[in-house]
């Protein structure tokens, strides 16, 4: 008998034809036919994926924030990505997001240890008011009738009102205007007595301070740890409710990062409360335009209710959801409009392992692999390990006491670790599986592999129509001499899929692969320790307590070697191919680009009805490339601004001039590359200080510019 991982297994045979490969960083492995999972949502065509959005759901330990993190780190690291996560969730009131955020060189902002000033003239008036609305509506949603909104307006024109302290005395004691001071006493007596809870009650000191204490824009990422606060208090919708200000009002039109992320941790706190709500879904809607990729991580959907909160759920493109009850896994996939198939392995899931769904068609089962720097800085489990290890200690010591009359040889045994699989001698021979296969796996122990390699190689030689007839020739021999059912024949169904595939039919693939599913049988695969696949990674595991003494003579270990061997020839063999085929079309790629090769690149838009152009020159020696943008003579145009890895240069209109177009010069490793730069234009009601309109283009040295979001390709000013 054998037990094989499930990379290996599903390798041979994918349940489900995912021809789609997206752009970005990669993330893990597809359980369903073994090739590399890669997304970074904001390089996905908007025809693909139209929101970067997305929702992270499981059961604890199901993997759902080690995978969230996961690919927070490498978009930082590989993208130059920025981001803010708003972490509810931690052992020994420290955020789990901690040591990642510091690792990469960010700021962890505990609650409590700052105070942010609604009423600060940083923010601007509108934002005031809509920031202190928030913040009565978080303690006394009722408390905001319309006479209250006036007397709440009434106070913050006060000169008083510049501190929440100032606020509440002008709402008690206010000044006389379009209606009597008695009457907007009155009316903001409510307001008056939610607001004292931030400067007098449980919530003093998160917001009663004079200074505004808005932190950094330029950090690679932002952590602000709520775990300290009671997870039922106002506070931490109050706060978020700021925080989402914050980012909206400061840290987007401030941040010069290509691509930022909004990353909430047990979100249900925050959709479900009145007070963020709105702001969240105002975040979820325009995040295209602003740039931005919110990321909801959360235990299940039951927790948002029936109401508004799940309407909100429906506004992210991508799901992940991990391990959860068959109930629950039901609603799931109602929900997400989930296939049958992929509902009902959700309760089966191992720790790391997601029902992928991106954008409205592509669904896969994903194994999340991490690096070991990764798995230090990822893991949330530490006190359940700790308790593991305590518990595997006493237990060893209690199998050393009794079994302290044995001879050494026999004590030194039991100190190995129990064998991972072992025969019992339940009448299984020993070309037996013990688990069935899954419903499309292939057992390819007799399979003649040289031959389907022979037909996959004629396939990606671009000869699909003799590769087919190949493939038929060779399925009859094998239907002759070993059955219709035999493994030899359903191998032959998945070689003509990816021959299919490469032909460009997904269709008859998809109709082959379903084919040896109904042929075959089986539940999921199980996973082992085998850990010569990318796989899942742990923490250190318990040590396995020794086995109690069996004086029987052990039973023969089998040998797995040759079925591992056969199922992995394979799989190579068709990795490798693959590849091959891929490295032909990246050179062919760039052999084109360099015929193409201008040296010059440029765009011509249109923002908030100013004209300007964006230019990108490459250098002689192709070392170096300077972005330049203009507005030309338009007398709209009151604010230009460019921004790109990490550099920005911007210029303000002076009696009826700019000074100087804004230019940067960037470094180049490579001249045949894209050059992405981040556009911002001020028009005629641009104010300064205040935030402008901004396109993200990519310009290519062969003189052709895309819209960054969109994919679509700009008009050019050359």
């Amino acid at each position: 008998m054998i037990r094989l991982p499930s990379t290996h297994a599903a390798i041979t045979a994918p349940l489900v034809a995912s021809n789609s490969a997206f752009p970005g960083i990669p993330i893990g492995r597809s359980l369903l036919d073994g090739r590399p999972f890669h997304l970074s949502p904001v390089l996905t065509d908007t025809a693909v994926l139209p929101s970067t959005n997305s929702l992270a759901l499981g059961g604890l330990g199901s993997g759902k924030s080690t995978t969230a993190k996961a690919r927070i780190r490498r978009d930082i690291l590989q993208h130059e990505h920025q981001a803010v996560v708003v972490d509810s969730f931690g052992e020994d009131n420290a955020g789990e997001w901690a040591p990642l955020t510091r690792s990469l060189g960010g700021r962890v902002i505990k609650a409590g240890n700052f105070t942010l000033n609604p009423c600060s003239d940083l923010f601007p008036p509108e934002v005031r008011e809509e920031l202190v609305r928030s913040l009565v509506a978080a303690v006394e949603p009722g408390a905001l009738t319309h006479q209250a909104a006036h007397a709440l307006q009434h106070a913050l024109a006060h000169p008083k009102a510049t501190s929440l302290n100032g606020l509440v005395d002008a709402l008690v004691r206010p000044e006389d205007g379009r209606w009597p001071a008695a009457k907007l006493t009155e009316w903001g007596e409510g307001a008056a007595i939610a607001l004292s809870r931030y400067t007098e009650g449980s919530l003093r000191g998160l917001f009663d301070g004079q200074d505004a204490s808005l932190p950094e824009t330029d950090l690679p990422i932002l952590s602000f740890d709520f775990t300290g606060l009671d997870r039922n208090s106002p506070a931490i919708p109050s706060l978020m409710a700021a925080v989402s200000c914050w980012a909206e009002h400061v840290w987007l039109p401030q941040s010069t990062a290509v691509h930022r992320h909004l990353v909430l941790e047990e979100a249900w706190q925050i959709l479900l409360s009145p007070a963020t709500s709105e702001l969240m879904q105002r975040l979820l809607k325009n995040s295209r335009k602003e740039g931005l990729s919110v990321g909801a991580v959360m235990h299940t959907l039951s927790d948002l209710g029936e109401g508004k909160a799940q309407d909100l759920a429906r506004l992210c493109e991508i799901a992940h959801v991990g391990r959860l009850g068959p109930e629950e896994a039901a609603a799931v996939g109602a929900l997400l409009g989930l296939p049958a198939w992929a509902i009902e392995q959700i309760p089966t899931l191992e720790p790391g392992q997601a029902v992928w769904k991106v954008g409205p068609d592509y669904v896969d089962i994903i194994q999340t692999v991490l690096s070991d720097e990764e798995l230090s800085l990822t893991d949330t489990s530490a006190r359940r390990r700790k308790a593991q290890q305590t518990l595997a200690a006493e237990q060893e010591a209690v199998a050393t006491v009794t079994d302290s009359g044995e001879d050494s040889d026999e004590a030194q045994d039991e100190e190995l670790p129990a064998p991972v699989e072992q025969d019992t001698g339940g009448g299984a021979g020993e070309g037996d599986w013990d688990w069935e296969l899954p419903p499309n796996v292939v057992d390819t122990r007799n399979v003649d592999l040289p031959r389907h390699e022979k037909v996959l190689q004629a396939a990606l030689e671009g000869r699909c129509d003799e590769a087919a007839q190949l493939a038929a020739l060779y399925e009859r021999e094998d239907i002759n001499t070993h059955g219709l059912y035999s493994t030899q024949a359903l191998a032959w169904l998945e070689t003509r899929a990816q021959v299919a595939e490469l032909r460009g039919d997904p269709g008859q693939a998809t109709q082959l692969r379903a084919t040896v599913a109904r042929m075959g049988k089986g539940d999921w695969i199980e996973q082992t320790d085998d850990r010569t696949t990318p796989q899942w990674h742990r923490g250190p595991e318990p040590p396995t307590p020794a086995p109690p003494v069996d004086h029987a003579p052990p039973a023969p270990k089998r040998r797995r070697w040759p079925y591992v061997a056969a199922i992995a020839a394979l799989a190579i063999t068709i990795a490798a191919v693959y590849q091959n085929a891929e490295n032909d079309r990246e050179r062919q790629e760039r052999q084109e680009r360099a015929e193409a090769y201008k040296g010059r690149s440029g765009a011509a838009l249109t923002i908030e009805g100013v004209k300007a152009a964006v230019v990108a020159h490459w250098s002689t020696d192709r070392e170096r490339v300077i972005l330049e943008l203009s507005s030309y003579f338009d007398r709209n145009a009151r604010y230009l601004r460019i921004d790109a890895s990490g550099k920005s240069a911007s210029s303000v209109r002076e009696n009826g001039w700019f000074p100087k177009d804004p230019e940067i010069e960037l470094p180049v490793d490579d001249h045949l590359a894209d050059v992405t730069v981040r556009v911002a234009v001020g028009g005629r009601t641009w104010k300064e200080g205040a935030r402008a309109d901004s396109r993200t283009v990519r310009l290519s040295p062969t003189g052709v510019a895309y819209d960054a979001e969109t994919g679509e390709e700009l008009p050019s000013d050359l």
